[in-house]
């Protein structure tokens, strides 16, 4: 499995919050698993996928992938899984209206993106 030791992977920026603060001891092995499948579901770039797992909604996307572990699924296959689920949920009214997220757009794409443009949703 892979570490976070691959320089094409931009390291975390917030260890101590965020996805990497979340998964705790899994951080390593989870950070390349999380930016490789998040970009390859929205098409974003690597940078971008940082800034989402670095901030309040990563940490949320962190505790997913942790109750899925939880529930006997290996960690590849609960970023796996989490993933899958962010891009299945849809932006309701209240996100569009609280994000400026599009009304029915996937909430992972959506994040990536609010986050990569907006510092406030770090921590």
């Amino acid at each position: 499995m892979s570490t976070c030791t691959d320089t094409s992977l931009p390291s975390s920026r917030n260890e101590s919050w965020g996805f990497w603060g979340t998964m705790g001891g899994y951080a390593s092995v989870a950070w390349p698993l999380a930016m490789t499948a998040i970009s390859d579901a929205t098409g974003q770039p690597l940078e971008d996928v940082r800034a989402f797992l670095d901030s309040r909604f990563g940490r949320h996307f962190a505790d997913e992938v942790r109750n899925g572990q939880h529930h006997g699924q290996t960690l590849a296959d609960a970023v796996k899984q989490a993933t899958a689920d962010w891009t299945r949920r849809k932006a309701s009214g209240r996100v569009a209206r609280d994000y400026g997220i599009p009304r029915g757009e996937s909430h992972l794409l959506g994040f990536v993106v609010v986050t990569a443009s907006c510092e406030d949703y770090e921590g």
